[in-house]
């Protein structure tokens, strides 16, 4: 400012001395010519001529000096759903407050599972429910569920994965029913109510011919008996080679969404006594990461050889951040706010191998990466507050929260012409 304040008044002195000589060369003519008998009259309007040209020199130097002070003109790009997708990475950015959230009361949507219903549970702070995900470099459609329920009439979206998927299944469901005025015509098919166990849900929005469904599949691939003669420590397989019988329901669907991974542990797994098998044979000494992408592979064969393409859109979630602690990561804080940092939680290995292996594929199918996103929500866990509140829980999510936002961007992706493809 120091600076600028020392321009103006230098341009100010140039413009007071040019002024003075303008008039000491003024009084001059005007002398000369009296002196040569030049009508009075004459030398009026040389002065008026020499003082309009000094108003025109004080306008001109005006402009050239003070154009620094003219305020910048910012504009700004507005980014439809086809350009969200198609050429920014929604995945990558950060979390900022927003009174506008949540979406949502879980506790007026019959299919947000009480588990997952923190507040409900006891549950005092609700600053978890009022962050927005920013991303760098572009802006998420706001949800419009009007508009989404327009564009999703007659069509059939399938959830299939382990409870991560159910979240979310319940998520989109809770969501969508804030457009239907009579939730009367939001209903389970079968009349059943959620289960963690139950294998199949789905609810039909009747005036919109809508139907959400979720398929349990923990591991995509199925899960088997021991075979006859196998060592005592083996209780059950996973056949890597074949994918859940239940995959037959899966393809008369417009919008279909796995999830795999937070079965592929060994506490889930060896610990369970539970091996790897491919045909016939055991695969007893096979990691955790080769067996995840060899049943990768089986169900991109399937995905290859059943899903139609021209009416089935195809998307794969990646693994979504826990946030254990302690040295056997059995410890569960969960925080009052978003974590600045990361702390290597938006990196994973089974998020790796699922990007990789998709990379691979002729069908085209839409990584939805959330790895990054949710690395920094260590405050949205369900930790105590769940329906076991005895046993803390800091892998899965509270609703509404996270999940929400999975799927605000998964409807601007499955609303555009083109999705994102890996």
């Amino acid at each position: 400012m120091l600076g600028n304040f020392e321009v103006e008044q230098c341009s100010f002195s140039k413009l007071r001395q040019f002024h003075e000589r303008v008039l000491s060369f003024s009084d001059r003519f005007v002398k000369i010519h009296c002196k040569h008998c030049v009508s009075e009259s004459i030398s009026a309007l040389i002065v008026i001529g020499l003082f309009l040209s000094f108003l025109l020199a004080m306008v001109c130097t005006y402009f050239h000096v003070f154009p620094i002070y003219q305020p910048a003109v910012r504009t700004y790009t507005v980014h439809e759903s086809d350009d969200l997708v198609a050429k920014c990475n929604v995945f990558y950015g950060k979390w900022i407050p927003d009174e506008s959230y949540p979406l949502y009361n879980a506790s007026q949507c019959p299919f947000a599972e009480r588990g997952f219903d923190c507040v409900v549970n006891g549950r005092r702070d609700r600053g978890y429910q009022k962050w927005r995900w920013q991303p760098k470099n572009c802006e998420i459609p706001r949800f419009n569920v009007q508009e989404i329920l327009g564009k999703l009439h007659g069509k059939r979206i399938v959830f299939v994965g382990d409870s991560l998927s159910r979240t979310q299944w319940e998520s989109m469901i809770c969501l969508l029913m804030q457009g239907v005025q009579d939730k009367r015509n939001v209903y389970e098919i079968n009349g059943n109510k959620i289960t963690k166990r139950i294998r199949f849900l789905g609810v039909y929005f009747s005036s919109y011919n809508l139907r959400i469904d979720f398929y349990r599949s923990v591991f995509l691939v199925q899960p088997g008996s021991a075979p006859r003669h196998a060592p005592k420590r083996v209780k059950s397989t996973v056949k890597l080679d074949k994918l859940d019988d239940m995959s037959k329901e899966w393809v008369d669907s417009d919008f279909l969404i796995f999830n795999s991974g937070h079965w592929w542990t060994p506490t889930k797994l060896f610990d369970m006594g539970c091996y790897f098998q491919a045909g016939r044979s055991l695969k007893l000494g096979m990691g955790i990461a080769s067996a995840f992408r060899t049943a990768l592979e089986t169900w991109v064969s399937w995905v290859e050889s059943s899903v139609n393409r021209n009416r089935t859109r195809v998307f794969f979630r990646t693994f979504e951040s826990s946030h254990w602690i302690g040295r056997n990561r059995n410890s569960c804080k969960v925080t009052r706010r978003p974590w600045l940092k990361t702390k290597g939680r938006d990196h994973s290995r089974i998020s790796d191998i699922i990007i990789d292996v998709v990379k691979k594929m002729t069908t085209p199918v839409t990584v939805l990466h959330v790895t990054p996103m949710g690395a920094f929500r260590s405050d949205a866990h369900v930790g105590t507050w769940s329906d076991k509140q005895s046993v803390a829980d800091c892998s899965h999510w509270c609703l509404p929260g996270v999940p929400d936002t999975w799927n605000e961007i998964l409807l601007s992706m499955m609303l555009s012409k083109d999705g994102v493809t890996v």
